[in-house]
């Protein structure tokens, strides 16, 4: 495959562009243009033979979006194909404070989730930064032609794969977002299921993103029969890390709670779930799990009201997260799956 140009910042284009004889200007045009999704052939600043030049040795942009679902409440569902053909999904939720955008970072997923679609099939391959950005391009370019002042101001790193499993091209995409997009740190969300010793390093790194903690049940034997990598990261160690991550980054933490009906609803959950994070700024995020097909089921809106009262009374900050994308098969997977399903059988 062709070098893409997008897992470059700005000081490596640079490099690998002036090797190439082009002056700083034209970099400076090419780096303009890549942030924008341009292809090599709508970059008309450059002289045609360029354009041809860097189209045989280059790729402009690491996806590009083959499938829209768009839900009653706004939300969009994108199905992203990358490079090689790979899919992802991403999705685009608009608040009354703009648009966030959920990103994958990798092809699958090896942490084996019970309640995630997208992990079904385990780890395919790592996204590259640019790959990452160019889903945020492609979104951008989406809400573009659409609403013409409109782009992408909030990035969760929420869809497939698991963060932390793919580090330093994660890290790096983060980097790429506050360069070329002007997505600060403090707008990005990186959800986790608890690999502790890269929420250290993310800590020790100097990153300050908002940590988003997949915890899902505070007691390891019931945690593990959901999340396999219990077997290796333990609640404690999760917490303690969390820890470390908020006294170095100053950064409130946010646990992920999805709701499963007589799993993680009852009193004691509630309670333990208290004691894990009373020490420490920490908000807790519940969420209703979405109906799929993996045989959990999830809380109707009376049960985790009632969750929520007990955390409150308890003295915890906690929320229910509103349910986004409901009617376009929301949760992370279910549109690649579909669309991979109904291809298989066009083409049988």
């Amino acid at each position: 495959m062709k070098k893409l140009l997008t897992d470059l910042t700005k000081e490596e284009l640079f490099r690998e562009l002036s090797d190439e004889g082009l002056p700083k200007y034209r970099i400076d045009q090419i780096y303009k243009w890549l942030n924008v999704g341009a292809s090599f052939e709508e970059m008309t600043n450059l002289p045609k033979a360029l354009r041809a030049t860097l189209d045989e040795k280059y790729s402009a942009c690491g996806a590009k979006i083959i499938k829209t679902a768009a839900s009653n409440d706004g939300t969009v569902k994108f199905l992203f194909e990358l490079g090689d053909g790979n899919l992802v999904e991403g999705v685009l939720m608009k608040y009354k404070y703009g648009y966030t955008l959920c990103v994958s970072t990798q092809v699958g997923c090896r942490m084996g989730c019970a309640f995630c679609a997208s992990g079904r099939d385990g780890l395919l391959r790592n996204l590259t930064a640019g790959e990452m950005l160019g889903e945020v391009i492609c979104a951008d370019g989406y809400l573009a032609e659409r609403l013409s002042d409109a782009r992408v101001g909030n990035v969760v790193l929420m869809g497939s794969g698991e963060p932390l499993d793919n580090y330093d091209n994660v890290t790096t995409f983060i980097r790429l977002l506050g360069a070329g997009k002007s997505i600060g740190q403090r707008s990005i969300s990186l959800s986790t299921c608890g690999l502790t010793e890269n929420i250290r390093r993310l800590a020790d790194d100097g990153f300050s993103v908002t940590l988003c903690l997949s915890l899902h049940s505070p007691f390891d034997d019931r945690r593990v029969t959901v999340m396999p990598t219990g077997r290796k990261y333990k609640v404690a160690d999760i917490i303690s890390a969390a820890k470390y991550y908020f006294e170095k980054s100053g950064r409130r933490i946010i646990v992920e709670y999805a709701l499963m009906h007589s799993f993680n609803d009852r009193e004691e959950d509630a309670a333990e779930l208290r004691r894990l994070t009373r020490d420490f700024p920490c908000h807790i995020n519940l969420i209703p799990l979405n109906d799929t097909d993996t045989g959990l089921k999830g809380v109707n809106g009376r049960e985790a009201s009632a969750f929520l009262s007990r955390l409150t009374a308890l003295g915890a900050s906690a929320t229910i997260r509103r349910s986004l994308g409901e009617d376009i098969e929301g949760a992370c997977g279910q549109l690649k799956r579909r669309y991979v399903s109904d291809l298989k059988a066009i083409t049988k």
